[in-house]
């Protein structure tokens, strides 16, 4: 009689669970490490000053144009709603800085209007952005 050996198969399987595991700690150390960047939405030709500082924690960003628009958040708003804007932004975070990016050849009564819609919602930590000379 003939006897046939039966192999058993070996389980040739590779376990993913420890790969699985590394890759989900990455992503969750990639989105802690991840800084975003706040921005105004449009671009502005700043005015440079030999005097300017990097300021550290800029949590809410107004642009003014050549043109007279104002922007906030990447859309246009009126000059008679940064007020509002701020003041819901600045309950999001209230410790955060408002940074005015003014184009250089942008009006000046603009400016102190918007100045002023800042101040009127509580704000005083306001400062102007600046190229470095």
């Amino acid at each position: 009689m003939r006897r046939f050996n039966i192999r058993k198969k070996e389980d040739t399987s590779i376990d993913l669970t420890p790969m699985l595991d590394v890759v989900f700690i990455m992503l969750i150390f990639f989105i802690v490490s991840t800084s975003f960047v706040k921005e105004s939405g449009v671009q502005v030709n700043r005015p440079s000053a030999s005097t300017a500082k990097q300021k550290a924690r800029a949590n809410i960003l107004v642009a003014i144009t050549e043109a007279g628009d104002v922007w906030m958040q990447k859309r246009k708003v009126d000059v008679r709603s940064v007020r509002a804007n701020i003041e819901r932004l600045r309950a999001e975070a209230p410790d955060g800085a408002v940074v005015i990016q003014a184009d250089k050849a942008s009006k000046n009564g603009l400016l102190v209007d918007v100045m002023d819609q800042i101040r009127a919602a509580g704000v005083t930590n306001i400062s102007l952005a600046a190229k470095v000379k």
